[in-house]
């Protein structure tokens, strides 16, 4: 899981970041749209091609936080 930093105003959604594949423990990067926030979505690893869950939520303070999940796992 990570946490996003950027200042709230930025208009620049489509954010390239870096995730650890919950499969095979890879860094990949993947983009994120921060305007869904209160979403979920699967991408396959670029890696092992297994699907990712995506989670995009805001969290304390109003920051977006992203976590990933194997398609197993509950959340």
């Amino acid at each position: 899981m990570f946490t996003d930093e950027r200042n709230s105003t930025n208009t620049e959604w489509l954010v390239q970041e870096k995730v650890s594949c919950p499969y095979c423990g890879e860094l990949i990067e993947v983009l994120i749209d921060h305007q869904e926030a209160g979403q979920s979505y699967i991408e396959d690893c670029q890696v092992c091609c297994r699907p990712i869950t995506f989670n995009i939520f805001a969290g304390a303070g109003g920051q977006l936080e992203v976590s990933v999940h194997d398609e197993n796992e509950t959340i």
